[in-house]
């Protein structure tokens, strides 16, 4: 099978987005920066939006600069976590800042799917990470990008394939999100219907407190009432390795889910420091401090001992008879808690919120009969979101082993 090695800019045209000043909105048309790219795909917690009218002005069609993705480019983040890929589809429609690169590969020489898994190959992220190396912030300027390599096929037929046997691990994960994002919108159709619209089971013969306005049994409390809610371990910069224990940063908690396949680790005589830290499936965490401070994920099936760093949060049941945690996160990813954290923040540049104060959230607390009733109810919901995520991880793991071997062409197609 022959082989060609060029540089990007010799496949594809080379642009990025908008390096005007746009003013962002309440909602409008999606606005996307480099912290929405991730290694594993965009990630969308926290969304810019910009009007229509800006839309339209900065992201023409027919501009001749290449500002306005269509199907088939790949975006490439150039700052800060750079070198995280996306394959633009045809339902995508958002505007692009300029801290991400658009790549718009020449169909006659490489195939846009076979492009986005070079870019996601070690090889090509060593490239990347060899120019981070050697500069004081990351970034890569459109003509560092020009420079780094491509090897391909030179048969068109060739990368079909090894793209087609790559993107098969990635429909059967996408598949699994779809399920996941409908059994969290059902767990949290459960919970406004039962503690924000008051419609439990047996509700119509319940009565309602005429002072507190809620049924007779509940009341308004805290979540330190219902759960604890620990800070993790202080790990030291020294205790970094390239390998051993996973630790569980900030950066891990994306989309209702803790991610444990991109982390950074400790030696095992570090981890029993910490072993008071050590994380489990079903727990809950949530960030503390950032960008992302008030978002929550939960840990899934996991077959390895794995820990949480300081300024992440921790939510653990009382006892295991007094379970609540589910309740617990069902309501953090509701509007009203996270306007509370963000008020406690303080709404500072740098977001910060101490465990003492993630006890302190308000919220509606249901008799014991219902708590019990609910997190009976979640904890199915849950158990089958878990098993999905621990899916995707062996997908993730089973394509990531299998993608370096197609491109370094040590398994022939």
């Amino acid at each position: 099978m022959s082989f060609d090695i060029e540089k990007i800019g010799d496949v594809c045209t080379v642009g990025d987005g908008a390096h005007a000043s746009i003013k962002r909105t309440l909602n409008g048309i999606p606005y996307y920066t480099s912290k929405n790219f991730k290694i594993e795909g965009i990630d969308l917690s926290k969304v810019d939006y910009i009007s229509e009218e800006d839309f339209k002005k900065h992201f023409r069609s027919n501009s001749n600069a290449i500002t306005k993705p269509i199907k088939d480019d790949i975006l490439l983040s150039i700052i800060g976590s750079i070198g995280a890929p996306h394959l633009v589809k045809d339902e995508d429609d958002f505007g692009l800042s300029s801290s991400v690169s658009i790549l718009r590969p020449n169909v006659s020489k490489i195939k846009p799917q076979y492009l986005y898994y070079w870019i996601k190959s070690d090889d090509f992220q060593n490239a990347v990470h060899q120019i981070k190396s050697g500069v004081a912030q990351s970034f890569l300027s459109l003509s560092m990008i020009k420079q780094l390599p491509v090897i391909y096929p030179k048969s068109l037929e060739t990368q079909n394939r090894i793209a087609s046997i790559l993107s098969t691990y990635d429909d059967l994960i996408e598949n699994n999100l779809k399920r996941i994002k409908l059994l969290e919108e059902t767990a949290q159709n459960i919970y406004k219907e039962w503690f924000v619209n008051f419609r439990f089971p047996n509700y119509e013969h319940t009565e309602f407190d005429a002072e507190s306005v809620l049924p007779v049994g509940w009341r308004k409390g805290k979540v330190a009432d219902l759960c604890e809610v620990k800070s993790g371990y202080a790990f030291k910069s020294k205790d970094w390795q390239t390998e051993g224990n996973p630790v569980m940063k900030i950066k891990n908690i994306t989309n209702n889910t803790v991610d444990i396949t991109d982390c950074d680790f400790v030696d095992d005589e570090v981890a029993q420091n910490a072993e008071k830290f050590e994380l489990f499936e079903g727990d809950i965490l949530i960030a503390m401090t950032g960008a992302t401070v008030g978002k929550v994920g939960l840990i899934p099936k996991i077959d390895k001992r794995i820990y949480i760093n300081q300024r992440v949060g921790l939510f653990r049941p009382f006892s295991e008879i007094e379970n609540n945690v589910y309740l617990v996160f069902s309501f953090f990813m509701t509007d009203e808690a996270q306007k509370q954290i963000l008020n406690f923040a303080g709404g500072a540049a740098q977001p910060n919120i101490s465990s003492s104060q993630i006890s302190e959230v308000e919220l509606n607390i249901g008799s014991d009969e219902i708590l019990r009733m609910f997190e009976s109810k979640i904890q199915s919901i849950m158990v089958q979101i878990q098993t999905l995520y621990r899916q995707n991880q062996k997908l993730k793991e089973a394509r990531d082993i299998l993608l370096p071997r197609l491109m370094n062409r040590t398994i022939e197609v």
